[in-house]
């Protein structure tokens, strides 16, 4: 397969219109098209390296060798360690209650469940999420056992984070617009609704969507503003955002106090 073919194989797999896609490159929507179509070809290194970079690939597999992404192996290592601390987890967690200890595995899943989602393996992510889910309905909203804030809430949240990490930015928003209307967003500790917003505004961009991902990155900002300011990837997002000209001045007044700028 000509690898402007398996370019665009590989954007429509990752739901990324040609705008969007052209917009993460830095790039024209002509200039993907014409790619795409062989009607320009791609022989820059780094070109191929940053175009691999968005859809998250190996550089590799656009130039068509049969090669897993990259990071997929340590990912699973990552998965294969959490599962084996949950094997032991009475034991880890001691004198832990029965809530208590429901609300640390249930972490645990959500966490490997993003580790997932990362190398792409969206199969693994609904089966720890799920089983996440089993164990928050026991435990319910309103909680926050070892600051974990675990709970069918969280979980929701989390299938939105999973969502954006496997580029389903039209899933993620639907879910994020329904997670919170919950009972149990209101009930989660401000440091959770903020870094939920910022996964909610990177699903926003995803979906071709500045306005309302300028919008929820301004609502992360006001109720914890530490969130926006320190998390690099944050400011990153601050910035992307901040370029459009047609995006609210109040966004670019944030990137310019942020210095991202």
């Amino acid at each position: 397969m000509p690898i402007g073919r398996r370019v665009a194989y590989l954007r429509v797999r990752r739901r990324l219109s040609q705008q969007s896609f052209a917009d993460r490159l830095g790039k024209s929507k002509s200039w993907v098209d014409k790619i795409e179509r062989a009607v320009r070809s791609l022989e820059r290194v780094s070109t191929i390296r940053e175009i691999a970079a968005v859809l998250r690939v190996d550089a590799a597999v656009l130039l068509g060798r049969d090669v897993r992404p990259a990071g997929v192996t340590e990912h699973r290592e990552g998965v294969a360690r959490i599962r084996a601390a949950l094997s032991t987890y009475p034991m880890a967690f001691g004198r832990a209650t029965d809530r208590e200890v429901m609300s640390l595995r249930g972490s645990l899943l959500v966490q490997a469940a993003l580790i997932a989602a990362r190398a792409g393996d969206d199969r693994l992510v609904s089966d720890l999420l799920d089983e996440a889910a089993a164990l928050a309905v026991q435990v319910g909203d309103g909680h926050d056992h070892h600051r974990t804030a675990f709970g069918p809430t969280a979980v929701e949240l989390a299938r939105v984070a999973a969502a954006v990490e496997l580029g389903d930015g039209p899933q993620a928003v639907a879910r994020h617009e329904k997670a919170i209307g919950r009972d149990g967003w209101r009930w989660l500790p401000i440091e959770h609704r903020a870094a939920h917003l910022i996964d909610a505004a990177r699903a926003y961009l995803q979906a071709d969507n500045l306005a309302n991902a300028a919008r929820v990155l301004l609502r992360a900002e006001r109720i914890a503003p530490a969130e926006i300011r320190h998390r690099p990837a944050a400011r990153d997002l601050v910035a992307k955002i901040a370029r459009d000209p047609d995006v609210p001045p109040t966004i670019t007044q944030l990137a310019i106090g942020l210095g991202v700028l």
